[in-house]
Formats: structure tokens, C-alpha cells, sequence
């Protein structure tokens, strides 16, 4: 009678699929989970390309604004972007930008010389901000003595 208790095999199936179902409930909770936080990523990527953006457009703003140096105010650029001329903390008073002096540049003799800017720009979006920072060259210019 115990051989017979031994060979029984009732209900063996049914605890095999009960634990391939639970396996594969965990794998499915585990995708869930994974997709909603790529999701996440992805939003927070877009909002940062896009404050990026706004941050370059400002600063070629500035670039073709030169030699003037007035401050670029807080401007929109496009739906949900805005961008101004300073760092981050200069939101409500935007800066000026930065004229650095006159330099020489190789190639040109002593008669020539090249002003020397630096363009501090932001961009927000969603308030995510991203800064931009550059020296540019502008030039050539008559310098020193002209005989």
C-alpha cells in the first residue's frame, strides 16, 4: 500500500504550474517596474535636452550681439523653455556679458589685436537648468600705432 502512496503523482502538475505562474508574475512585476523607471529616465532627459537647448539659443543670441554686451533678459524660447544671459542664480537680474581686453593672436603682426568676450548663458525648462560658458574672440582690429 506505501508503493502505491509513492507512485501516486496526483495534483504534481498542478504545483508545477502554480510555481511557474508565480515566477513568471514576478518576472512580469519586475518588467513593469523596470519600463516606469526608463519612462521616468526618458522624461527627465527630454526636459534636460530641452533646457540645454534653450541655454544654446541664448548663447547664440549673445554670440550675434556682440561687441555689445548688454544683458540678454529672461526670455521664452519656444513652449516651455526660457533662457537668459548669467548663471542660474541670476534669474531675476540677468548679467551682462563679460568683455575681457584686447589680446594678440598669432599670425598677426602688432598692429592687429582681437577682443576677447566670455558669454555666460542658462536655459530652463520645467526647472531643470543647464549653463553654457564660452570665450569668443572678436576681430581683427586696428591696435597700437598706426603710421
Amino acid at each position: 500500500m506505501e508503493r502505491n502512496r509513492l507512485r501516486n503523482e496526483n495534483g504534481v502538475a498542478l504545483i508545477i504550474a502554480l510555481i511557474l505562474l508565480l515566477i513568471l508574475t514576478f518576472i512580469g512585476i519586475s518588467s513593469i517596474n523596470t519600463t516606469t523607471f526608463e519612462t521616468i529616465i526618458a522624461g527627465n532627459e527630454r526636459i534636460a535636452a530641452v533646457a540645454f537647448y534653450g541655454s544654446e539659443a541664448v548663447f547664440q543670441y549673445g554670440l550675434n550681439q556682440l561687441p555689445d554686451t548688454k544683458f540678454i533678459p529672461r526670455t521664452k524660447i519656444g513652449d516651455d523653455c526660457y533662457g537668459w544671459s548669467g548663471g542660474a542664480k541670476d534669474k531675476e537680474s540677468p548679467k551682462n556679458l563679460a568683455p575681457l581686453g584686447l589680446y594678440s593672436k598669432a599670425g598677426y603682426d602688432s598692429s592687429w589685436a582681437f577682443k576677447r568676450y566670455q558669454i555666460n548663458a542658462t536655459g530652463e525648462s520645467f526647472l531643470a537648468t543647464k549653463e553654457v560658458e564660452a570665450q569668443v574672440s572678436y576681430g581683427p582690429f586696428p591696435a597700437g600705432t598706426q603710421y
